[in-house]
């Protein structure tokens, strides 16, 4: 059975060290079964990571379920909400990463860059000797960003140690500050950790990504331009998390701005 509308959307993460992630996987899945959640949680060794959609009784009460689990006490959470339900169903899986990089070396929870909270973002991008990177794929970039990011143009995240390592030369002809951002801090945590460990000195990274910051700064103070994809029928939000107006498209599952044709498929 649905939840009546609007229902409170849940986008979370937390680097953690479980020693056994398919012990969880049960008692989670049952839980959010219960309560009528649908989405999707990611479990790993490294932590986890996913987003859930209930009413927002049942969310608090999974949230606090997770709140328990080892190092999950501070758990990220950022929240929004939809109409209809955005997911079809509930999924729990154990993964060998929550954010897939491909670098089993990297520990964001033993080195990890330097959180920036939304309202010091601006700031910290507007300086000329600040490179900022956003870490998200080149679909999700097409429908917004902040000005002067760069894209590395990824299809998958996997691919961004690959590109940065193609690319430092150039972008760090000079010794600068790196600040990065993705959707909802997961990604640029896992990015800042993996720049540490191949020796960038000064790396910054945007706390609790765009969704925040599209929350917490007003919009006549903001920077972003146009929208924030998301993975879930919704498709994209803007600014104070109002629904977007992006389509998806149902050749690639990329975003693309209504009554446009998708830029990944032409």
């Amino acid at each position: 059975m649905i939840p009546p509308a609007p229902l409170t959307v849940a986008a979370l993460y937390r680097f953690a060290r479980f020693e056994d992630p398919a012990a969880l996987m049960g008692p989670l899945l049952a839980l959010c079964e219960a309560q009528g959640i649908r989405g999707t949680l990611l479990l790993a060794s490294e932590g986890i990571n996913g987003t859930i959609a209930g009413n927002a009784e049942a969310i608090a009460r999974v949230l606090d379920h997770i709140r328990t689990l080892p190092y999950c006490a501070d758990l990220d959470v950022k929240f929004s909400s939809a109409e209809a339900m955005p997911f079809g169903r509930m999924k729990v899986r154990v993964k060998r990463e929550i954010v897939t990089m491909g670098e089993p070396a990297i520990d964001p929870l033993a080195s990890a860059g330097t959180y920036v909270a939304p309202h010091d973002w601006n700031a910290l991008i507007a300086d000329p000797e600040v490179l900022v990177i956003d870490t998200r794929n080149t679909y999700e970039v097409a429908i917004g960003t902040f000005p002067g990011a760069i894209n590395p143009e990824t299809r998958t995240f996997r691919e961004f140690p690959a590109w940065f390592r193609r690319e430092r030369e150039r972008l760090l002809a000079k010794p600068r500050k790196v600040a990065m951002f993705c959707t909802g801090g997961i990604r640029c945590e896992k990015s800042t950790a993996f720049l540490k460990a191949e020796g960038v000195e000064e790396v910054y990274h945007l706390q609790g990504g765009i969704l925040r910051y599209l929350e917490d700064v007003p919009p006549g103070e903001s920077l972003w331009q146009g929208e924030c994809f998301v993975f879930d029928e919704r498709v994209a939000l803007g600014h104070e998390l109002a629904l977007g107006t992006s389509a998806r498209c149902r050749a690639c599952g990329g975003a693309m701005p209504a009554g446009e044709h998708c830029p990944a498929c032409g």
